[in-house]
Protein backbone atom coordinates (compact mmCIF):
# COMPACT_ATOMS: atom_id res chain seq x y z
CA UNK A 1 0.00 0.00 0.00
CA UNK A 2 2.75 2.64 0.49
CA UNK A 3 4.87 1.62 -2.41
CA UNK A 4 1.22 2.49 -4.12
CA UNK A 5 0.74 5.71 -2.56
CA UNK A 6 4.55 6.47 -3.49
CA UNK A 7 4.05 5.43 -6.85
CA UNK A 8 1.17 7.61 -7.25
CA UNK A 9 2.71 10.58 -5.93
CA UNK A 10 5.77 10.20 -8.18
CA UNK A 11 3.83 10.16 -11.04
CA UNK A 12 1.81 13.25 -9.73
CA UNK A 13 5.42 15.14 -9.52
CA UNK A 14 6.64 14.20 -12.83
CA UNK A 15 3.72 16.59 -14.33
CA UNK A 16 5.54 19.55 -12.11
CA UNK A 17 8.28 20.89 -14.19
CA UNK A 18 9.93 22.21 -11.60
CA UNK A 19 13.50 20.61 -10.60
CA UNK A 20 14.87 22.96 -8.36
CA UNK A 21 14.59 27.07 -6.64
CA UNK A 22 18.17 28.64 -6.10
CA UNK A 23 17.99 31.84 -4.73
CA UNK A 24 15.36 33.46 -7.08
CA UNK A 25 15.38 31.39 -9.70
CA UNK A 26 12.74 28.39 -10.76
CA UNK A 27 14.76 25.88 -12.88
CA UNK A 28 12.68 24.03 -14.98
CA UNK A 29 12.60 20.29 -16.57
CA UNK A 30 12.01 21.33 -19.99
CA UNK A 31 15.21 23.43 -20.35
CA UNK A 32 14.09 27.21 -19.16
CA UNK A 33 13.97 28.88 -15.68
CA UNK A 34 12.05 31.39 -15.06
CA UNK A 35 11.76 34.17 -12.00
CA UNK A 36 8.49 35.89 -10.61
CA UNK A 37 7.53 38.89 -9.72
CA UNK A 38 5.06 39.77 -6.81
CA UNK A 39 3.23 42.97 -7.78
CA UNK A 40 1.41 44.50 -4.92
CA UNK A 41 -2.86 44.72 -5.89
CA UNK A 42 -4.32 48.41 -5.81
CA UNK A 43 -8.03 49.04 -5.96
CA UNK A 44 -8.27 50.24 -9.65
CA UNK A 45 -12.30 51.00 -9.14
CA UNK A 46 -11.31 53.88 -5.94
CA UNK A 47 -8.73 56.22 -8.39
CA UNK A 48 -10.27 58.66 -10.22
CA UNK A 49 -10.74 58.41 -14.14
CA UNK A 50 -7.36 60.89 -14.65
CA UNK A 51 -5.38 58.08 -12.69
CA UNK A 52 -7.24 55.39 -14.43
CA UNK A 53 -6.51 56.78 -17.55
CA UNK A 54 -2.64 56.70 -16.34
CA UNK A 55 -2.51 53.48 -15.51
CA UNK A 56 -4.04 52.36 -18.18
CA UNK A 57 -1.95 54.21 -21.00
CA UNK A 58 1.27 53.17 -18.27
CA UNK A 59 0.10 49.75 -18.52
CA UNK A 60 0.09 49.29 -22.55
CA UNK A 61 3.37 51.13 -22.50
CA UNK A 62 5.06 48.55 -20.38
CA UNK A 63 3.95 45.70 -22.64
CA UNK A 64 4.67 47.43 -25.79
CA UNK A 65 8.14 47.75 -24.21
CA UNK A 66 8.77 44.74 -23.68
CA UNK A 67 11.83 42.52 -25.60
CA UNK A 68 10.85 39.66 -23.93
CA UNK A 69 7.86 37.83 -23.33
CA UNK A 70 5.84 37.61 -19.54
CA UNK A 71 3.40 35.87 -18.00
CA UNK A 72 0.72 37.44 -15.84
CA UNK A 73 -0.22 35.34 -13.25
CA UNK A 74 -3.53 36.32 -10.88
CA UNK A 75 -4.65 33.85 -7.69
CA UNK A 76 -7.77 34.28 -6.08
CA UNK A 77 -7.74 32.78 -2.61
CA UNK A 78 -10.54 32.71 -0.41
CA UNK A 79 -9.95 34.14 3.17
CA UNK A 80 -11.36 32.23 6.38
CA UNK A 81 -12.13 34.94 8.55
CA UNK A 82 -13.34 32.78 11.74
CA UNK A 83 -10.17 33.95 13.29
CA UNK A 84 -10.88 37.76 12.93
CA UNK A 85 -14.76 36.83 14.31
CA UNK A 86 -12.81 35.02 17.06
CA UNK A 87 -10.48 37.96 17.72
CA UNK A 88 -13.87 40.35 17.83
CA UNK A 89 -15.68 38.13 20.48
CA UNK A 90 -12.55 37.73 22.78
CA UNK A 91 -12.22 41.93 22.72
CA UNK A 92 -16.12 42.36 23.54
CA UNK A 93 -16.09 40.26 26.34
CA UNK A 94 -13.23 41.65 28.02
CA UNK A 95 -14.30 45.32 27.26
CA UNK A 96 -15.61 47.14 30.49
CA UNK A 97 -17.69 49.66 28.14
CA UNK A 98 -20.69 47.74 27.30
CA UNK A 99 -21.46 50.72 25.04
CA UNK A 100 -17.99 49.23 22.97
CA UNK A 101 -19.29 45.96 23.49
CA UNK A 102 -22.28 46.42 21.86
CA UNK A 103 -20.64 48.17 19.00
CA UNK A 104 -18.33 45.24 18.52
CA UNK A 105 -21.28 42.66 18.91
CA UNK A 106 -22.92 44.20 16.21
CA UNK A 107 -19.92 44.98 13.74
CA UNK A 108 -19.18 40.83 14.45
CA UNK A 109 -22.57 40.01 13.36
CA UNK A 110 -22.14 42.82 10.79
CA UNK A 111 -18.55 41.11 8.98
CA UNK A 112 -20.59 37.15 9.65
CA UNK A 113 -23.78 38.29 7.02
CA UNK A 114 -21.76 39.82 4.70
CA UNK A 115 -19.01 37.48 4.33
CA UNK A 116 -22.67 34.88 3.33
CA UNK A 117 -23.68 37.15 1.04
CA UNK A 118 -19.92 38.29 -0.31
CA UNK A 119 -16.68 35.70 -0.72
CA UNK A 120 -13.75 37.89 1.07
CA UNK A 121 -10.99 37.10 -2.00
CA UNK A 122 -7.60 37.75 -1.85
CA UNK A 123 -5.97 38.56 -4.38
CA UNK A 124 -2.10 38.45 -5.80
CA UNK A 125 -0.82 39.36 -9.21
CA UNK A 126 2.27 37.32 -10.11
CA UNK A 127 4.15 38.28 -13.58
CA UNK A 128 6.76 35.01 -14.34
CA UNK A 129 9.75 36.26 -16.77
CA UNK A 130 11.31 33.19 -18.65
CA UNK A 131 14.68 32.26 -19.52
CA UNK A 132 16.17 30.06 -22.43
CA UNK A 133 19.21 28.16 -22.23
CA UNK A 134 19.67 29.86 -26.47
CA UNK A 135 20.07 33.14 -24.68
CA UNK A 136 23.20 31.45 -23.06
CA UNK A 137 24.59 29.63 -25.68
CA UNK A 138 24.85 25.57 -26.61
CA UNK A 139 26.93 23.35 -24.47
CA UNK A 140 26.38 24.83 -21.11
CA UNK A 141 26.68 22.20 -17.78
CA UNK A 142 24.19 23.04 -15.01
CA UNK A 143 25.92 25.33 -12.87
CA UNK A 144 26.78 27.63 -16.08
CA UNK A 145 22.82 27.40 -16.90
CA UNK A 146 22.53 28.74 -13.35
CA UNK A 147 24.58 31.53 -13.56
CA UNK A 148 23.60 32.65 -17.05
CA UNK A 149 19.84 32.60 -16.38
CA UNK A 150 20.52 33.89 -12.99
CA UNK A 151 21.82 37.37 -14.51
CA UNK A 152 19.68 37.31 -17.51
CA UNK A 153 16.34 37.06 -15.43
CA UNK A 154 18.18 39.51 -13.21
CA UNK A 155 18.49 42.10 -15.47
CA UNK A 156 14.79 41.89 -16.76
CA UNK A 157 13.30 42.13 -13.52
CA UNK A 158 14.94 45.04 -13.08
CA UNK A 159 14.08 46.77 -16.07
CA UNK A 160 10.03 45.34 -15.36
CA UNK A 161 10.52 46.64 -11.39
CA UNK A 162 11.67 50.40 -13.05
CA UNK A 163 8.54 50.41 -15.07
CA UNK A 164 6.26 48.99 -12.08
CA UNK A 165 7.78 51.89 -10.37
CA UNK A 166 6.42 54.77 -13.56
CA UNK A 167 3.05 52.91 -12.40
CA UNK A 168 3.31 53.83 -8.76
CA UNK A 169 2.92 49.81 -8.38
CA UNK A 170 4.88 48.47 -5.59
CA UNK A 171 6.76 45.00 -6.38
CA UNK A 172 9.14 42.43 -5.64
CA UNK A 173 11.11 39.86 -6.89
CA UNK A 174 10.20 36.39 -4.86
CA UNK A 175 13.44 34.62 -3.45
CA UNK A 176 13.28 30.83 -2.47
CA UNK A 177 11.11 30.54 0.44
CA UNK A 178 8.30 32.60 -1.01
CA UNK A 179 8.85 30.65 -3.98
CA UNK A 180 8.26 26.95 -2.44
CA UNK A 181 5.33 28.77 -0.58
CA UNK A 182 3.78 29.94 -3.98
CA UNK A 183 4.04 26.73 -5.68
CA UNK A 184 3.15 24.58 -2.26
CA UNK A 185 -0.31 26.42 -1.92
CA UNK A 186 -1.16 26.30 -5.84
CA UNK A 187 -0.54 22.52 -6.14
CA UNK A 188 -2.03 21.22 -2.20
CA UNK A 189 -3.98 24.20 -1.16
CA UNK A 190 -2.30 24.55 2.17
CA UNK A 191 0.49 25.57 4.10
CA UNK A 192 1.71 22.53 6.03
CA UNK A 193 5.19 22.00 6.24
CA UNK A 194 6.35 24.52 4.49
CA UNK A 195 9.17 25.34 6.77
CA UNK A 196 10.52 21.55 6.20
CA UNK A 197 9.90 21.96 2.60
CA UNK A 198 11.59 25.17 1.65
CA UNK A 199 14.39 23.65 3.96
CA UNK A 200 15.12 20.88 1.04
CA UNK A 201 13.17 21.67 -2.61
CA UNK A 202 14.01 18.03 -3.33
CA UNK A 203 10.87 17.18 -1.61
CA UNK A 204 7.73 16.93 -4.31
CA UNK A 205 5.89 20.38 -4.63
CA UNK A 206 2.89 17.98 -4.97
CA UNK A 207 1.93 16.64 -1.71
CA UNK A 208 -1.16 14.37 -2.59
CA UNK A 209 -1.40 12.02 -5.83
CA UNK A 210 -4.22 13.83 -7.37
CA UNK A 211 -3.63 14.20 -11.17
Amino acid sequence: MKNSAQKTKATTQKFIEILDIVDDVVLLASGYACSVIEVKATNFALLSPEEQNVRVLSYSSLLNSLSFPIQVFIRSKKIDISSYIRLLDDESKKSQNELLKNHIKLYAAFVQELVKVNAVLDKKFYIAIPYSGLEGGIGMDQNDFYLSAKAKLATKAEGLHAMLRRMNLAAKTLGKEELVRLFHEIYNGDIEQIDQIAQNIKYPIVKRGVI
